[in-house]
């Protein structure tokens, strides 16, 4: 339990009520301060994955723990930003693809795990993972973000939409994969 790659992720987990606090604060400084620490999480969403390969320590509670890490991350926010109106009317179609095909996906693994199937992470989803993590950024820091780069809310959403898209060209891959098992 006590290998780097696990100390990340549950790192990430602790810091995750941190962000959600810092929402909570109207200030500019809070907002670059839930960026900060949103890009650390993401940082150590790599280097968990990162280290465990190379240094020949994944676990069982590391493969169990990093996507269910992930999955909360990810649901948090999504929820944090429709709650702070940055993500509201149409631009919550967007965040609701996603979350869905997250439980899909979830779902699927824990259905086909037993049998000792697994779905691997395609190069695609890894993108879709990386513009996920950019439009998120953009989200998080929201309005604030405007001193530095103008319509900083506009580009999450639309970076947001991108990822969409592509969490829906990916979970469909994995649904026709995991169905192949299923319907054997």
């Amino acid at each position: 339990m006590q290998n780097l790659p696990n100390i990340l992720t549950f790192f990430r987990i602790g810091i995750l009520p941190l962000l959600i606090g810092l929402f909570f604060i109207t200030d500019a400084w809070a907002a670059w301060a839930a960026l900060g620490l949103y890009t650390l999480a993401c940082i150590t969403d790599f280097l968990d994955g990162y280290a465990a390969r190379k240094m020949n320590t994944v676990s069982p509670l590391g493969t169990f723990l990093d996507p269910i890490a992930d999955k909360i991350f990810v649901a948090s926010l999504l929820i944090l930003l429709a709650g702070f109106d940055r993500l509201e009317g149409i631009w919550l179609i967007p965040a609701i693809i996603i979350l869905l095909r997250e439980f899909l996906i979830a779902g699927l693994r824990e259905f086909l795990g037993p049998q000792n199937i697994q779905l691997p992470v395609s190069k695609l989803a890894k993108w879709k993972t990386t513009v996920q993590m950019i439009a998120l950024g953009f989200l998080v820091v929201g309005d604030h973000g405007n001193s530095v780069l103008p319509n900083t809310l506009m580009y999450g959403q639309a970076l947001i939409t991108i990822a969409a898209i592509l969490t829906v060209v990916t979970g469909w891959g994995y649904l026709k994969a995991g169905l192949k098992h299923i319907t054997a």
